[in-house]
């Protein structure tokens, strides 16, 4: 970690005492939060925040939900004063007008949960609070509007410039590697066994976002494979007593597993900050790296193939063809790829290069994708180019191969299924 980022720890992870229970503010916590919001002095402020986070550490779910609910109409904006003092803007666009605006515009609860976050170590108490919230806002449309003011402020605490990009290894600390193996969402980790066939071999990499604030608790992790050529198959990356690389040897950085961290930080993207990132620094460590692919899953192949009605005709000479025609063509409502890891790719600027069967014999590859993988290839010439197609209307960057094998699945299905 750089001296920076190291600063930042020591000043981010001050230890944070919780009140004993037996000093608590015996007052309703809607008491309480009404005096954080208005309480002008700093000590004082610390500790109503502090006091506030420990009793919602100790809520059970319904007093969550009275909590949650309060914060959602309360401490919501006034639309009638909202349209005051948009109408007071325009007709005197001065300073103190729009500063009355702004206040307006801005609901209450946004000041809460700022001042929340004033305690040491309370942005993950925060984190795990929207993580609830979340949870919570799917049986009850009145939260929503709540969860996006956890967004809103979220997405400035959390963006790329507070993100400190650490490399991990077999040697990092303990506490870090309990995180990688609890955390791995694409393929499990078994085993600190398993753990160290993928950090400690000099030709895998893994590389994590970690916030200041946060100094324990990976954001987003990636882990990456250096080989010779494109792999087609996630048991060979995987597979116990292979041939290690020489690093140097390598021409392909291969992006294998990305892993979300915080349920809490759901919406705000560090996946495009991160491969570019590691991108960067992988190609000034190993200029003889080329290529630089993934070797994703397709995790609605299965459900999409079961929706057209066509599961009952997925076979092992069809599936390349239709797993390549399901990535280019099956769309949302909205015009966007239907498979969330195409969007994700896509979305970032990369192209689909390459569709792979008996790729990944795991059990959860069979069941999304009848074992079928892909490689979306990030190209740094076009990257760009790539991103604003997507951006602008979802155009699906492709290989001639894959665009290839898209056209023969429509050309095999003479009912019109798909």
């Amino acid at each position: 970690m750089s001296l920076l980022a190291d600063l930042l720890s020591t000043v981010f992870d001050r230890p944070s005492r919780a009140i004993s229970r037996a000093k608590w503010d015996s007052r309703p916590i809607e008491q309480l939060i009404a005096d954080l919001i208005g309480n002008r002095g700093e000590i004082r402020g610390m500790t109503l925040a502090r006091q506030i986070l420990d009793r919602y550490a100790v809520m059970d779910d319904a007093e969550k939900l009275g909590f949650f609910t309060h914060l959602a109409v309360d401490l919501d904006i006034d639309p009638a004063q909202v349209r005051a003092t948009l109408e007071m803007y325009e007709a005197t666009p001065s300073k103190a007008n729009y500063r009355a605006y702004m206040e307006a515009a801005e609901p209450r609860r946004q000041e809460f949960v700022r001042r929340l976050n004033q305690v040491p170590s309370a942005t993950g108490s925060l984190v795990a609070m929207r993580r609830d919230l979340l949870g919570m806002a799917r049986a009850n449309p009145s939260l929503e509007a709540l969860d996006l003011d956890f967004r809103h402020l979220f997405s400035s605490w959390f963006n790329r410039g507070f993100l400190v990009l650490m490399p991990i290894n077999w040697e990092s600390p303990a506490h870090i590697l309990e995180k990688i193996i609890q955390y791995e969402a694409v393929h499990a980790i078994d085993s600190w066994s398993d753990l160290r066939r993928r950090m400690q071999p000099t030709d895998r990499r893994c590389f994590a976002f970690f916030h200041p604030a946060m100094p324990d608790e990976p954001l987003i992790f990636v882990e990456v494979a250096l080989t010779k050529g494109v792999p087609g198959s996630i048991q060979k990356v995987l597979a116990d007593g292979r041939d290690v690389l020489d690093a140097d040897k390598a021409d392909t950085a291969v992006f294998y597993s990305i892993s979300n961290c915080q349920a809490g930080l759901a919406g705000i993207s560090f996946g495009n900050s991160l491969i570019k990132q590691v991108v960067d620094d992988l190609s000034r460590q190993l200029p003889g790296l080329k290529t630089f692919v993934t070797l994703s899953p397709i995790p609605g192949l299965a459900a999409w193939a079961k929706d057209m009605g066509i599961e009952e005709t997925v076979t092992p000479d069809n599936l390349q063809s239709l797993a390549a025609h399901y990535l280019l063509n099956a769309k949302r409502d909205d015009g966007a790829p239907r498979d969330p890891v195409a969007r994700f790719h896509l979305g970032n600027g990369a192209m689909v290069h390459a569709v792979h069967v008996k790729a990944d014999t795991s059990e959860s590859g069979q069941v999304q994708s009848y074992g079928a993988m892909v490689n979306y290839l990030y190209d740094l010439s076009a990257n760009a180019q790539n991103h604003e197609g997507f951006a602008d209307s979802f155009a699906v960057a492709a290989s001639t191969d894959v665009k290839a094998l898209a056209r023969a699945a429509k050309k095999n299905d003479t009912k019109g299924t798909i």
